[in-house]
Formats: structure tokens, C-alpha cells, sequence
């Protein structure tokens, strides 16, 4: 009995014994963990010091900068003097030297051009790229400038309706049945309305073009600002295309043929009934036969014939013609004045 008991006596002192080493060695681990999560924390609150962020006080007087976009337009790079006017507080805190500073202003000196509201989401994703790339994110120029670019066409076609053939002419509409009416709040009412509409909206949009441009800045390893700016630059190509054929207009009128039509194929004005019925003749006659219907004789131009070979190929061979010239760095001005003198010299001579 006493041996059994002294066996137990044993047993329960070396199970004690074995949970005070436990023991101690859980205080041990418990405080190497508590001073690896101090140290990690002490880590991120030095590297919480030593970012550069642009506060809010910056970013509203970016905003308010933002207003005068269109302050210095110009037609070699439009909207570029105001976009680099709107940059420069935040060029001042995220860069400390001035070669920095000059590098990061001649990087937004470059074309420009959107409607000046939905301008602001673009230099919110802009303000947050360039804070990234101070803080030593590997983004470079081009990447930039290809989100910007890739923006600022889709979000051009935005604004337009939304500001100028929507909200403004509601307001129009509203102030100026209250100034026909004798009352002085119409026009308090438009330009008071307007301009708080269009402030929110700038700041707003700015906000949020500011904190998405900080998520896609984020997951540089995944490729995800690659591929925003992959796919901003192909809708900005397809945005580029649709305005050349919009916005490029040639047209050769150089005659090639003359063909006397038959007289049921135009419109014979001296015997055309009286009144009414005489209108209601011509326009059938033009809704069936087109505009060679207003002339006995039909002339085919030299543009009619390049339209009936390759639509538009006039405009996109001088579009791509002076992309080229721009890429051998000719003057933009150079470019515009003799754009002007062809034009001129080929008006007088009957060619265009």
C-alpha cells in the first residue's frame, strides 16, 4: 500500500511539475508573440509616418483649382495648362525636389481634353496614381497617361447630355418662367442651382475617382493597373476613330462627269404647281432621288468616287499623316498653319 501510494505521490508531482514548465513556456511564447505584433505595429506606424499623403485640405483646393479648366485652352493641347494648373498642390506635396516637381508638371502638360465636370473622377484616379508613385509604387508615365487618355474620351460623350442638354436647360427653363413672371429668383435660382450642382458633382466624383485609383494602384503584382490601362487605351483608340470620321471633314469637288438627267429624275422648278402642291412635289421627288434631283445635270465629284471606294479614307489618311508628323516631333503649331494655307490655296483653285 505505501509503495502504491508513493508511486502516486510521484506521479502527481511530476504532472504538476510538467504543467508549470507548460506554463512558463506559454508565458514565454505569449510574450515573444506580444513583442513580434509591438514591433510589426511600431513598423507600420514608422511607415504610416514616413508616407506622403494627400490630405483633404489638398484635395479641395485641387478641386477648386479644377474649376479653371478650361482657363487656358489652347488648340494644340486644349485643356492641358488648366489640368496642370489643377496638379500643382498635389505635385508640391507628393514630390520635395524641384526636378521632381518639374517632371511631374511637364508629365501633365500633355494633351488634353474632356468635359470640364467629368473631368473630376479622371484627376481623382490621377491624384491617386501619382501619391502611389511617390510612395515608391513602380507606376511610370505612360501608365498615367494611358488611364487619362483611355478616360477622358468615353467620359467626354457623359457629360454633354447629362450637364448641357439635361440639367441645364431645366434650370433654364425653371429660372426663366420665374423671371417672366417679374420675379428676381429666376435667375438667382439658375445660377445659384447650377453652381451647386456642378460643385458636388466636382467634388464628388473627384472622391471617388480618388479612392478607386487607390484600389487599382493596390494590386500592381496582379497586373490590374495593366490591364485598366490596357483597356482604357483601346476605348480611347476606338473613341479617337469614331471622332476622326465625325469631326475630319474633306471633300474633293473637283468634277469628273456631267450626265443630263431625264426629265423625271429632278425637280422642274418653273413648272412646279402654286403653293402646297408644288412643296409637296419637290420634297417627294427629293425623298426619292436624293440631292441630284435638285439639278438638271448630275456631276459626279472626285469625292463621290473615293466614297464609293473606302468611306471616310480621306480623313484617316490625313489624321494618320499627321500622327506621324507629330512623332517627328513637328510643331503642332506648324502643322495647323499649313492645314490652313492647303485649305485656302485648294478653295480658290475650285479643288475643295
Amino acid at each position: 500500500m505505501s509503495e502504491d501510494k508513493n508511486k502516486k505521490d510521484v506521479e502527481v508531482f511530476e504532472t504538476n511539475t510538467d504543467k508549470k514548465v507548460n506554463d512558463t513556456s506559454a508565458i514565454d511564447n505569449k510574450e515573444e508573440k506580444d513583442q513580434i505584433v509591438e514591433e510589426s505595429s511600431e513598423n507600420r506606424v514608422i511607415e504610416n509616418k514616413d508616407r506622403i499623403v494627400l490630405d483633404k485640405k489638398t484635395r479641395k483646393n485641387i478641386c477648386n483649382r479644377h474649376q479653371f479648366l478650361q482657363g487656358t485652352w489652347n488648340f494644340e493641347r486644349m485643356q492641358n495648362g488648366g489640368w496642370a494648373y489643377s496638379m500643382i498642390p498635389a505635385i508640391k506635396t507628393l514630390y520635395k525636389d524641384k526636378d521632381s516637381q518639374v517632371k511631374a508638371l511637364k508629365r501633365h502638360l500633355e494633351f488634353y481634353n474632356t468635359h470640364p465636370y467629368v473631368s473630376a473622377p479622371v484627376l481623382g484616379v490621377t491624384l491617386a496614381m501619382e501619391e502611389e508613385r511617390a510612395n515608391g509604387t513602380p507606376i511610370d508615365d505612360a501608365a498615367i497617361n494611358g488611364v487619362k487618355v483611355g478616360m477622358m474620351g468615353p467620359l467626354a460623350g457623359v457629360g454633354d447630355p447629362v450637364f448641357w442638354f439635361t440639367i441645364r436647360p431645366i434650370l433654364g427653363a425653371l429660372g426663366a418662367s420665374l423671371a417672366l413672371g417679374g420675379s428676381i429668383l429666376g435667375p438667382i435660382i439658375f445660377f445659384v442651382f447650377w453652381n451647386l450642382i456642378r460643385y458636388i458633382f466636382l467634388w464628388k466624383t473627384q472622391e471617388f475617382g480618388y479612392k478607386a485609383g487607390k484600389e487599382i494602384s493596390k494590386d500592381l503584382s496582379g497586373g490590374l493597373l495593366g490591364r485598366v490601362t490596357l483597356m482604357a487605351s483601346i476605348i480611347g483608340m476606338f473613341v479617337i476613330g469614331a471622332l476622326v470620321q465625325r469631326w475630319v471633314n474633306i471633300d474633293f469637288t473637283v468634277p469628273i462627269t456631267r450626265v443630263t438627267q431625264d426629265s423625271d429624275l429632278y425637280i422642274d422648278w418653273a413648272n412646279l404647281p402654286a403653293g402646297a402642291e408644288g412643296i409637296r412635289e419637290a420634297l417627294k421627288a427629293y425623298t426619292t432621288y436624293g440631292p441630284s434631283s435638285l439639278d438638271p445635270v448630275k456631276v459626279t465629284t472626285l469625292q463621290d468616287n473615293i466614297d464609293l471606294l473606302i468611306p471616310g479614307l480621306v480623313p484617316l489618311l490625313l489624321t494618320l499623316g499627321i500622327s506621324k508628323l507629330l512623332k517627328k516631333d513637328v510643331s503642332p503649331i506648324t502643322i495647323i498653319l499649313a492645314l490652313f494655307a492647303i485649305g485656302i490655296i485648294a478653295r480658290v483653285f475650285h479643288i475643295m
